[in-house]
């Protein structure tokens, strides 16, 4: 199984203890450079203060010399130490002269010979470290330049066995895997642990979307507590939930809405046709209003479904916003209101100003005030239409809207009383609101003062322009 295909803890837990056990090696490597150093150090200091003992030896009768009868180095001090060196000369040619008790020869090394053969120049005068082998054991070797009373220059070997030290490292390396495995054992576990309650969160989400998938309830919440990333993500997530809850709310009281509204103008369409084809001898004059009635409700039911389909287009907002001159947009507006109620004149008090809007939603909610405002004007009477700082306010003269029912007026459906005998489907002025939201503002009514209802349109991101 590849890493991508293992779950998202599994992943979060490998990757803790990967990154656990990637720090317990290189502590643990470092750990053990540190003890090697350290006890090699010992041994080369230990080393150069015994080749500097032998050096040193002026005595009579002492001092290194090679025995001609037996050819033993011999005038070696016993250490001061305890003993376990390995001493010995090495010549330029490369022969070795030991002491009579080692029981073995250190190899001549390339660096004894440059040593011998080299001794007075200043790179060797401090002497060199090796590594050698004699008998199978590893020795640590200090060669240095010595000369006797003829002027010959020797390599002086000093040689200690790192047995003990080889023991030591030993130890100390099976003492670092055990703490490295039991770090790595120890990282996993708390990894596991970390990532259970990292992702009790996500868990939740899962589990949630999963229901709400299977049972199409989008009430279900989860429980966010916190300010971190996981708990903003469940506040995300019930903000979306409860965005979508009222989407399909009112989407399913749109559906309602809509198809009470359409039951009566279709039922009363439906009877009309039936009473025209089933009596086929009916007076003309009969006949004639009954068809008028058909194409009436036929308008009626054509303004409904246009309305039904701009308020969800403007649900959807399909179209994208630009820089509009409100004023000027009204003012085309006002324009073609003018055609359709010549019955009533229209005021305009248009100050320049301009916003960031969709200027075909604006005109239809412009134009909704307008038809509103007419439809209750009496005839003859004035509309009058300001703009002003993103705002349009059109206020007409007729009865006036009941305090009963001003909190309605913007309903979808909703049709006062007194309206229901005016055409109309009572989703113009619910139209206005969406477009109003939609823009980041609202729309108000209210009875003006002398008679007739005040409505006030206000769109955010308005400037005041100068003069055009």
């Amino acid at each position: 199984m590849s890493f991508r295909n293992l779950s998202f803890r599994a992943r979060l837990t490998l990757v803790a203890a990967a990154a656990v056990a990637l720090a317990v090696v290189a502590a643990s490597f470092v750990v053990f450079l540190v003890v090697r150093n350290q006890l090699r150090g010992q041994v080369d200091d230990a080393l150069r203060t015994r080749a500097n003992e032998i050096v040193n030896v002026q005595g009579p009768g002492e001092g290194l010399h090679i025995d001609p009868r037996s050819g033993y180095l011999e005038g070696v001090p016993p250490p001061s130490f305890g003993g376990g060196d390995f001493v010995q000369l090495v010549d330029a040619q490369g022969h070795a002269r030991r002491t009579q008790f080692e029981s073995g020869t250190l190899p001549a090394s390339g660096t004894a010979l440059k040593v011998a053969k080299s001794g007075r120049n200043p790179r060797y005068r401090n002497g060199r470290f090796n590594d050698a082998r004699i008998g199978g054991h590893q020795y640590r070797v200090f060669t240095i330049p010595v000369q006797d009373e003829q002027g010959n220059t020797y390599a002086l070997q000093v040689a200690r066995p790192l047995s003990e030290v080889n023991h030591t490292l030993g130890r100390v390396t099976i003492l670092l895997i055990l703490i490295a495995a039991g770090g790595i054992a120890i990282a996993g576990g708390f990894g596991l642990a970390v990532s259970q309650a990292a992702l009790a969160p996500v868990r939740r989400l899962t589990r949630a979307t999963e229901k709400v998938a299977e049972t199409q309830d989008l009430s279900e919440r989860i429980e966010a507590h916190g300010e971190d990333e996981l708990s903003r993500l469940a506040a995300s997530f019930n903000t979306m939930l409860a965005a979508l809850e009222e989407s399909d709310r009112a989407r399913r009281q749109l559906v309602s809405d809509a198809s009470h509204e359409l039951r009566t103008p279709l039922t009363s369409l439906r009877t009309n046709i039936e009473v025209l084809a089933r009596d086929r001898k009916m007076p003309d004059d009969e006949r004639e209003s009954l068809l008028n009635d058909v194409v009436s409700q036929l308008s009626e039911m054509t303004a409904l479904v246009t309305e039904l389909v701009e308020l969800a287009r403007g649900e959807t907002q399909p179209e994208e916003s630009e820089d509009v001159r409100l004023d000027l947009l009204v003012d085309e507006v006002v324009t073609r209101a003018k055609r359709d109620f010549p019955q009533v004149e229209f005021v305009t008090d248009l100050q320049p100003t301009e916003l960031y809007g969709v200027p075909n939603t604006i005109a239809r909610a412009v134009s909704n005030l307008l038809d509103n405002a007419a439809k209750w004007s009496p005839p003859g009477g004035k509309v009058e239409v300001s703009v002003s700082d993103g705002q349009v306010t059109v206020r007409d003269h007729g009865p006036g809207i009941e305090d009963d029912d001003l909190p309605f007026v913007f309903d979808r459906f909703y049709r006062a009383p007194a309206a229901r005998k005016l055409p109309g489907s009572g989703l113009g002025l619910a139209i206005v609101k969406q477009v109003a939201e939609a823009h980041g503002g609202g729309v108000g009514a209210e009875r003006a003062e002398g008679g007739g209802t005040r409505m006030r349109l206000r769109l955010n991101g308005a400037n005041g322009a100068g003069p055009a």
